[in-house]
């Protein structure tokens, strides 16, 4: 069962990429979130579950799309809490930019969990296998880039780290400069990101930085099946935001986060990419269809497939 959901959840995240696809570069984020959320909760809707969506667009009253607490599936089958971003980089997507990507986190009810994340921001730590268990977040940047370095038998200076690119992280870009490792800065999308940090062939040996809290969750599911490690601390703007996440998350809000902290027992995780990017290429229509590229894992037996489909369909495309 898990594994043919595994792959279920595939179609999921094809028909949203496809769906969104075709506004990759037209200016209108709103347009191609739109889509992406309205092929994947068709996609879903026919899928023999007891869903129930636990990270999605929001809160009911205040996203119309995939809202968390919706209820998705048949209706029939296994009861599965499930996070969504149909579209990862909205802004990249607009604006015909790479690592636009649809992703999914699933885990069956008593036999997996995902942590319930605010949505708030999240800083995180995420390095693959062989760093894993040697990074510290309370420790500096440099520190970390010392350990990761010993792990991965480089030297500081050919390490590369992903890091968005964005104000707030300007004193994190200046320290790992005078560390003298590499950065790779990419606008939006930190999913991405730290999915090229735990595969070894896309040259990416870590992700720091502050990003978005849910987007950490769905990232943990992914560290769950392929391996690696991540640590993370939520960060608060107000307020407001804490008090919202003392309602959701127990214990100490201001401790460190592991993976298992965020995800664990039984996972399944899938992604499709929209745009191509520095872990999967982006739809690419031919006549009469399209060519996907897409992952899917399972933390029960550890597989991460590669998936690539040719889509043929007149007009439209069909799920």
């Amino acid at each position: 069962m898990d594994r043919n959901l595994a792959l279920e959840f595939v179609r999921v995240t094809e028909a949203a990429a496809l769906a969104c696809a075709k506004w990759v570069g037209k200016g209108d984020r709103h347009a191609a979130d739109q889509a992406a959320c309205d092929a994947m909760r068709r996609t879903m809707g026919q899928l023999d579950i007891q869903g129930r969506i636990v990270i999605g667009e929001g809160e009911r009253d205040e996203a119309p799309m995939l809202y968390i607490g919706e209820e998705i599936g048949t209706g029939k089958g296994p009861k599965v809490s499930i996070a969504v971003d149909p579209l990862e980089g909205t802004n990249l997507c607009a604006n015909g930019l790479p690592n636009a990507i649809s992703v999914l986190a699933a885990a069956k009810d008593g036999d997996g969990w995902l942590m319930h994340a605010p949505d708030c921001y999240m800083d995180k730590l995420v390095v693959g296998q062989a760093a894993a268990g040697a990074i510290d977040i309370t420790k500096s940047p440099t520190e970390n880039l010392k350990a990761i370095a010993r792990c991965t038998g480089k030297k500081v200076d050919e390490l590369m780290v992903g890091i968005l690119d964005r104000p707030r992280h300007e004193d994190l870009i200046a320290e790992v400069r005078r560390a003298g490792a590499r950065i790779h800065l990419i606008t939006d999308g930190d999913i991405t990101l730290a999915l090229a940090a735990i595969n070894e062939e896309t040259g990416i040996d870590a992700l720091m930085g502050i990003g978005g809290a849910p987007e950490g969750v769905i990232t943990a599911a992914a560290l769950r099946c392929y391996g690696g490690d991540m640590q993370a601390k939520l960060v608060f703007r107000n307020a407001n935001e804490r008090e919202r996440a003392s309602k959701m998350i127990e214990g100490d809000l201001d401790r460190v986060f592991s993976t298992n902290d965020m995800a664990s027992g039984n996972v399944m995780f899938a992604a499709t990419g929209i745009t191509t990017g520095d872990f999967l290429r982006g739809v690419r229509f031919v006549a009469n269809g399209a060519h996907t590229e897409s992952v899917v894992m399972r933390s029960a037996s550890g597989t991460v497939r590669h998936i690539y489909t040719r889509h043929r369909f007149e007009g439209e495309p069909t799920y």
